[in-house]
């Protein structure tokens, strides 16, 4: 019995130990006003509530990428989620005045959730839907790579330890899933990378299954393809990547 309680001891530790890790969230919404000329705003996020440098990183970084979706003014003075969501409110307000015959609701969704987190590295991933008006909305996803040891948001170039050599892998691979002859135009299937190169999605991010990349809609393709999502496991990249995940 003493045995049994030792076992269940050292696996109490080695959880606590694991989890020690990982920072700690709580889930934020914040909707828009509810009212017939108001547009339908939807933000689910994870917030971090630690005392630390890392958890004010994650928090204000986010609240920058939500503002960017939700502001059409550059000029316009957009401090938090507050005020990007009464901007959002304004701007459709404005235009419902001006345009009484055109009303059509806005909408804003944003969902955002933490999809890999080890000690060293934590990545978001915002899944955004916006309409404006138009034939349809348009639907991505952003990834956010946090150094959770410095504390900052890192750029997609600062996750290789050699881009160049990984851009070229990461091409071979494209090809392969999407059926382009290595001896043909990447766009030779109807692809369209600007000046006919292949070059790397603007989202990259960390994920259980590994580094993934996410072409939104119109980036290389039209919008009935859809995203288009490559997904390379860590035991292919991790020569590639400066932060290593063990397999």
């Amino acid at each position: 019995m003493k045995k049994s309680v030792g076992i269940l001891l050292l696996l109490l530790i080695a959880i606590g130990c694991e989890n020690s890790d990982k920072l700690t969230f709580e889930p934020l919404q914040m909707v828009g006003e509810d009212c017939p000329v108001c547009p339908k705003i939807d933000i689910n996020i994870p917030k971090a509530i630690d005392d630390t440098a890392i958890a004010k990183t994650i928090n204000r970084s986010t609240e920058e990428e939500i503002i960017s979706y939700l502001s059409f003014d550059a000029e316009e003075d957009i401090e938090n989620l507050n005020d990007a969501i009464a901007s959002f409110t304004d701007s459709f307000k404005e235009l419902a005045t001006r345009f009484p015959e055109d009303n059509i609701g806005w909408e804003a969704k944003v969902d955002g959730k933490v999809v890999y987190e080890n000690k060293n590295i934590l990545t978001l991933a915002m899944n955004t839907y916006i309409f404006t008006g138009g034939a349809h909305g348009y639907a991505s996803t952003t990834f956010l790579n946090f150094d959770k040891t410095n504390a900052v948001e890192l750029d997609n170039w600062e996750l290789f330890d050699d881009l160049e050599s990984f851009q070229k892998f990461a091409e071979s691979r494209f090809r392969v899933q999407e059926n382009i002859p290595e001896d043909k135009n990447i766009n030779a299937t109807g692809f369209m990378f600007e000046k006919d190169i292949f070059h790397l999605a603007e989202n990259i991010g960390y994920t259980e299954d590994g580094i993934q990349f996410i072409y939104n809609q119109y980036e290389v393709a039209s919008f009935a393809d859809g995203p288009i999502v490559l997904t390379l496991s860590f035991n292919e990249v991790n020569k590639y990547l400066k932060n290593k995940i063990k397999s």
